[in-house]
């Protein structure tokens, strides 16, 4: 098994970096595309790289926020055939909090509608391949995750703290253990470890891929967060984009050679 970065905020040699993250995965004689970072950038990446984006068999998008979404369409264009799974509770309606404004920051609006026919909406737990499942959240009291982190999600005709009921966790396993692949973790990585856990009974996690969102936390809470994962007993964890370099850094004093930075054009063997 291997993971490609496709897209991410750093990046190796000439290939684009943006604020986002996609990573072409193959498994088990299947690739998978997981997320499609904020634009085209990561399709452009792909041809570099020697991806042929038209031989996915299926995509995934991590959440609704559109620094994983919104190069859907450019996706879309290079494959006409491949499923793109979507957790139920995705949807159009995702904001971002600065001060007293609010910002649209979820997936580009109509790409739901125009491309209907494209999307799988997974429920709780869904294999979505043989060793391959998705996984829906299970911590209770999310809302003050989103409320911390100023995220909100509008229903009817107001904004309340998201609970990423549209956030879901792509899960391999592998002869080593189970490799957790959480684009964004914004229900904290390590509640989603214990969530993978739960749900594999007597399965280890060996690897945990993706960001962490720690890009505005305080060195105090990044160290803190460092224990909680250690804690986990996780062997390996490859991590970027909205963890932030600084936020690395901490957890590579905390954690050493454990933590590896993802950059756009690394390839994971697992």
């Amino acid at each position: 098994m291997k993971a490609l970065v496709l897209i991410d905020n750093l990046t190796c040699g000439t290939l684009a970096a943006e604020w986002g993250l996609a990573l072409h995965i193959e498994y088990g004689g299947y690739k998978i595309l997981l997320d499609t970072g904020a634009s085209e950038r990561f399709a452009r990446n792909a041809e570099a790289l020697g991806v042929d984006l038209g031989a996915v068999d299926l995509g995934v998008l991590s959440h609704a926020h559109y620094d994983h979404a919104n190069g859907l369409a450019a996706f879309f264009a290079h494959n006409a055939a491949a499923p793109v799974y979507l957790r139920e509770g995705f949807q159009e309606n995702c904001y971002g909090k600065r001060w007293i404004f609010h910002k649209y920051i979820g997936i580009r609006r109509g790409l739901l509608e125009k491309y209907a026919d494209r999307f799988v909406y997974a429920g709780e737990r869904c294999q979505i391949l043989p060793g391959v499942t998705l996984l829906a959240h299970s911590t209770a009291g999310l809302e003050e995750y989103g409320r911390k982190n100023n995220l909100y999600v509008r229903q009817r005709m107001r904004l309340v703290p998201d609970s990423f009921q549209h956030e879901q966790t792509l899960i391999f396993e592998t002869e080593k253990g189970l490799a957790v692949f959480s684009s964004c973790s914004h229900a904290g990585a390590d509640n989603i470890i214990r969530e993978v856990l739960d749900a594999f009974p007597g399965k280890k996690v060996c690897t945990l891929v993706g960001g962490f969102h720690l890009f505005r936390s305080s060195p105090e809470d990044v160290r803190a967060f460092a224990g909680r994962l250690r804690a986990t007993g996780v062997e390996k964890i490859y991590t970027g984009h909205c963890t932030g370099e600084a936020a690395f850094q901490i957890l590579r004093e905390e954690l050493g050679e454990q933590a590896v930075q993802l950059r756009t054009g690394m390839e994971i063997s697992l």
